[in-house]
């Protein structure tokens, strides 16, 4: 289990989860090994003393930045490095759908039109 060193400063205007963020992908550029699991959000959020939101946060932006992989419920996984790029032929593009696909968000979703004809997406959580 991956267990970086993380100082929260409660005093600054960066968000908290921002600074749990950046204090982990800083810790994973150093050189942790890719396949190494992190702590559960609830775990890390008691060691932090913060909420588990923030740190769920804090995951779901390192998944976006590609440092991270997984999904809420299974563990969050330190990514191979390169993997998103090569894989997805980008060349370190970000493709927001195919993020959003892969955090399953919205979870479910209903597509329906509006008597105008507009598309309406209704997310059940």
């Amino acid at each position: 289990m991956f267990l970086p060193s993380i100082v929260l400063d409660r005093g600054s205007s960066t968000p908290l989860h921002q600074q749990v963020g950046r204090q982990i992908a800083r810790a994973i550029r150093d050189g942790v090994a890719a396949g190494s699991r992190l702590p559960s959000s609830r775990v890390m959020a008691t060691m932090l003393g913060v909420s588990r939101n923030t740190v769920m946060t804090a995951y779901d932006d390192l998944v976006a930045a590609g440092l991270i992989r997984g999904r809420r419920g299974a563990g969050m996984l330190v990514a191979v490095r390169g993997s998103r790029a090569e894989a997805s032929g980008e060349g370190g593009m970000l493709d927001p759908q195919r993020v959003l696909r892969e955090a399953q968000y919205p979870a479910r979703t209903l597509h329906i039109v509006d008597p105008d004809g507009a598309p309406l997406y209704l997310s059940f959580r």
